[in-house]
C-alpha cells in the first residue's frame, strides 16, 4: 500500500470502480493504477473441526483456479495481540491476499476468522466478496478431537475447550444473522471423512467461482 509516484504509505486503502475496472488511488497525490478486486474464500470455523486437514488437500481439487494458504504460517508473537482483537494480524493477511489477487488468481485462507474481523477492516476495500464456509462439528465429535491432539497442542485444558464448544455454538447460532456483517454458510464434518468434507468444500468454492 506504499504509493509508486508519492511514496507514501496509506492507512486506509482508497479503491473505486467495480471488480472488472477497478482503480488503486492514492488519497495524498491521486495517482492511480489499475487494480484488481477479486473475491476472497475463508475457510473458517473452530479447531477441530477440519480446517488444516481441507487446506492440505484442496489444492488439487482447485487446480489453477486459487491459491490455498493456511492462515496459521502468519502467527507470530509480533502479531498477535488480542486487545485489538488481532488487528495486525489481521491487516497483514487483507494486504497479503490484496497483493496475490494481483497475479489474477483468487485466494482460499483457511484459519478461523469471524465475518466482522475482516469486514470492519479498512483493507476490506481491496477485494470483491469475501464469501466465508464455517466448518463445524457435534460438540461431543470436536470434544473428542481436540482430545486426541499432541500434548504440544494443550488442549488437556478444560476451559479451551469450553471456548472452541462455545464459539462453536456461535456460529451455529449466527451463521446467517446480521450479527456477524456477512452471512456464513456451514458445513458439518462430524461424520464425513477428510476426503468428503475436502471435496464438497472444493464444489463450494468452484460454484462462486
Amino acid at each position: 500500500m506504499i504509493c509508486p509516484a508519492c511514496g507514501e504509505w496509506a492507512d486506509t486503502p482508497l479503491v473505486e470502480g467495480d471488480s472488472a475496472a477497478a482503480e488503486l488511488v492514492c488519497a495524498l497525490c491521486g495517482h492511480r493504477e489499475p487494480y484488481r478486486r477479486l473475491p476472497v474464500f475463508a475457510l473458517t470455523g473452530p479447531s477441530g473441526t477440519g480446517k488444516s486437514t481441507v487446506c492440505r488437500r484442496l489444492g488439487p481439487l482447485l487446480g489453477d483456479r486459487a491459491i490455498v494458504l493456511e492462515q496459521d504460517v502468519l502467527w507470530v508473537g509480533a502479531l498477535r495481540d488480542p486487545h485489538d482483537d488481532f488487528a495486525a494480524f489481521r491487516q497483514t493477511w487483507l494486504r497479503l491476499l490484496a497483493m496475490l489477487n494481483q497475479s489474477g488468481r483468487p485466494a482460499v485462507l483457511c484459519g478461523t476468522v469471524a465475518p466482522p474481523q475482516f469486514e470492519r477492516r479498512p483493507e476490506r476495500t481491496l477485494f470483491g466478496e469475501i464469501h466465508y464456509l464455517a466448518l463445524v462439528a457435534d460438540d461431543d465429535v470436536l470434544t473428542t478431537r481436540l482430545r486426541a491432539r499432541p500434548a504440544w497442542r494443550e488442549w488437556s485444558d478444560d476451559r479451551r475447550i469450553a471456548d472452541m464448544l462455545a464459539y462453536n455454538a456461535w456460529i451455529k447460532a449466527n451463521a446467517t444473522t446480521t450479527t456477524t456483517d456477512a452471512p456464513m454458510t456451514l458445513l458439518d464434518t462430524s461424520r464425513a471423512t477428510p476426503e468428503q468434507t475436502t471435496a464438497e468444500v472444493a464444489r463450494w468454492i468452484l460454484d462462486r467461482l
